[in-house]
């Protein structure tokens, strides 16, 4: 077992009360941010402190966020807004909820870092509908920040003015998906945008925006604090800092778990408490539903980053990594999977809202050991005419746990198809 790991985000799930202001600032939280207020240093240098790291978003894209904060123009008129994305609804993922409930002053600071090197002087947190408590935590936080001086106008007496909002969403997937969050935060339907234009000229209200995950956000102050150089050392030359990674399924200690990327997936598996005795790993998906599944065998060899998964055919995605023994009917885990993105899905996009539901069906009739010959090609065919085809990434977010699961157990689905429908074609 690994006894000791540097953590970034997931420092004080031990400490008690760690949520508070108090036990924070203990820690040496928010040092990082007043001596900013205090010295005001050139923005460009923080993002350039960001860059040097080699943090890559958290939330799925992986996108290099120094290079992502570089796009806004800091000279445009008006104002601009940063967005911080805890609308945490991939299946399989539950890592920013425990910054929220253990270390949300934490984000909080990032959040002002961030907003102070790209200009900006409005932050909005928006939180999963389901986020009861984490929403409890962050308003209490805000509040004692507040108080403080560390956020609002004049902050710690400067000329220094940056306003935070927790919003609480109404519970949908798809408002994860950032240009949907900007069309809930203006009181619309949360219908995934056109781009271009990008956030970064043209997001909430039509201002230059930002939208960054928790877990990146949070990242932040830790990077200033101890140099871009030690965030980049603890990863790999691709792949810098630590990662949390909502482990699931057939594990026997099943949690969240801040590891340098890079770790090998064996010793995340020996993290969570590995197998139950006598089983063997069957198949990992290691980014939440939306990512692509690996057999066991492949995974067993992989490292945690994200020219790992790369060389495995996937992607470390939000970080939520389902693990399946040998016990697993895939044919079931696919059509459960698929059930959830024809009843998450927008349906903004014909491809999309109407795929879907063929998807999903073709995927339930397989594991209820009802389908029809010709039933596997079906259902690669339809995923593949939603593939690249919508407006987001949901498309993909169907078609790739599809296209894998035949890549790699096509013999499982197939034995879902009913004896008496092997050579009988649809309409026979």
């Amino acid at each position: 077992m690994v006894e000791h790991l540097d953590t970034v985000c997931y420092r004080f799930k031990s400490v008690k009360d760690s949520w508070t202001l108090p036990v924070y600032t203990e820690q040496g939280g928010y040092a990082v941010w007043k001596e900013i207020v205090k010295t005001a240093p050139a923005p460009e240098d923080i993002i350039e402190k960001v860059k040097a790291s080699g943090l890559r978003g958290r939330g799925g894209a992986g996108f290099p966020t120094g290079l992502k904060w570089s796009f806004v123009d800091r000279t445009a008129a008006g104002p601009k807004y940063l967005v911080c994305n805890s609308d945490e609804g991939e299946p399989g993922t539950f890592k920013d909820r425990e910054i929220l409930l253990t270390n949300p002053h934490q984000l909080i600071e990032g959040m002002l870092i961030a907003a102070y090197a790209m200009g900006m002087n409005v932050c909005y947190h928006f939180l999963r509908g389901e986020f009861a408590l984490p929403f409890q935590r962050c308003e209490a936080a805000l509040a004692e920040a507040r108080a403080a001086g560390l956020v609002g106008e004049g902050i710690l007496g400067s000329k220094l003015n940056i306003e935070m909002h927790n919003i609480l969403g109404a519970g949908s997937y798809i408002v994860g998906e950032e240009t949907a969050m900007l069309e809930a935060l203006e009181g619309k339907r949360a219908y995934p945008r056109y781009k271009p234009p990008f956030p970064a000229t043209q997001g909430l209200y039509g201002q230059p925006t930002t939208v960054n995950n928790t877990e990146t956000l949070a990242s932040v102050p830790m990077i200033l604090e101890k140099g871009p150089e030690w965030f980049a050392q603890l990863g790999t030359a691709k792949s810098g800092g630590t990662k949390m990674f909502s482990v699931s399924g057939h594990v026997c200690q099943p949690g969240v778990f801040e590891v340098p990327l890079g770790t090998s997936f064996q010793t995340l598996l020996e993290l969570s408490g590995g197998l139950a005795s006598g089983r063997s790993c069957l198949a990992v998906i290691p980014g939440g539903t939306s990512m692509r599944v690996v057999p066991g065998d492949q995974m067993l060899s992989a490292e945690m980053s994200y020219e790992g998964m790369e060389a495995v055919g996937s992607a470390i995605g939000s970080g939520g990594v389902i693990v399946m023994d040998d016990r697993t009917d895939l044919a079931e885990a696919l059509a459960v999977m698929m059930q959830f993105y024809q009843h998450e899905s927008c349906g903004q996009c014909t491809p999309c809202r109407e795929g879907s539901g063929w998807v999903s069906t073709l995927a339930d009739r397989l594991a209820q050991g009802l389908g029809r010959s010709g039933d596997v090609d079906r259902l690669y065919t339809v995923a593949q005419q939603i593939e690249g085809r919508t407006i987001c990434a949901f498309g993909e977010a169907i078609s790739w746990p599809v296209s894998s699961f035949i890549k790699h157990f096509r013999p499982q689905l197939e034995a879902g198809i009913a004896p008496a429908n092997q050579a009988v074609e649809d309409g026979q």
